[in-house]
């Protein structure tokens, strides 16, 4: 047992849609998470910097005493995982791409046609597509049954809060009417943590889609890790420090959003206000 807490990171809010399926499937575990709110977003930015940034965050949570790392981010996923695991190579540190890949792979393998949304770099990167030819068997078949389409705006109107109504419906069929009428979509796969908070929006627009979320399929990884290292929590200090939220700017939107997954669950929240580039 070890009841150390699970360090998440992203580049803001978006990795917070992990933490209601974590606390579901494994309810005492404790959480540090760092939202990068202050820089976000992190998809139209040079790889270069995404390493960076990753690289501070990273070294932060191991100051934390964390016993994992789950990076609850696609675009630092897609490009930096195995530099994170060179970094600090006596620790689990979990990538959101694969798990998700590996549905995406059983929805190709019975001929559904994939579509992969994302950041600039994350497509750019054919991360998704990458993992899901190498869990088929069939990748020459396969390579055709999966397209990808950056969808660069919907990250920064989603951190500001805008997660209903005309702009962002308008934003989104922007994007998708093309790209699953042409490409005759039946899987999309949510290829950014913040995308989930508009899967209800996708859904209604699009209500033949069946919708992959990498921030659900990511816990089971979590879990087997957990086990592997025989590293899960049993609860018994769970009370003492209880949950922190880290935001390199502690926005409303922030804050709002936490207290949204953790209302009326009794654990306890602490939300601390952390400026990377300085204290680092």
């Amino acid at each position: 047992m070890d009841n150390r807490p699970i360090g998440f990171f992203d580049s803001g809010l978006g990795g917070l849609t992990c933490i209601p399926y974590l606390m579901k499937a494994l309810p005492n575990e404790r959480i540090v998470y760092f939202g990068d709110t202050a820089r976000t977003p992190y998809g139209s930015k040079a790889i270069g910097t995404i390493r960076n940034f990753a690289f501070e965050i990273t070294d932060f949570l191991v100051s934390e005493n964390v016993k994992m790392i789950v990076i609850a981010c696609n675009t630092i996923s897609a490009t930096c995982l195995s530099e994170l695991r060179e970094r600090c190579p006596e620790l689990p540190i979990l990538g959101i791409i694969s798990p998700a890949a590996r549905k995406a792979a059983v929805s190709c393998a019975n001929g559904s046609r994939v579509g992969i949304i994302g950041t600039k770099v994350t497509i750019m990167s054919r991360a998704y597509r990458s993992k899901i030819l190498k869990f088929l068997k069939s990748v020459a078949e396969a390579g055709q049954q999966i397209f990808e389409a950056p969808c660069p705006i919907l990250v920064p109107l989603i951190e500001e809060g805008i997660t209903r109504g005309d702009i962002m419906d308008l934003s989104i069929r922007h994007y998708l009417d093309g790209f699953v009428m042409k490409n005759r979509l039946d899987t999309l796969v949510l290829g950014c943590t913040h995308y989930p908070l508009i899967k209800e929006n996708i859904s209604q627009l699009y209500p033949g889609l069946s919708i992959i979320d990498p921030s659900a399929e990511i816990i089971s990884s979590i879990e087997d890790s957990l086990s592997k290292h025989e590293s899960l929590a049993d609860g018994a200090d769970g009370a003492d420090g209880g949950h922190v939220f880290y935001a390199s700017d502690l926005s409303e939107n922030f804050v709002n959003m936490i207290d949204r997954i953790f209302e009326g669950s009794g654990f306890t929240v602490a939300f601390k206000n952390f400026d990377l580039e300085c204290a680092i």
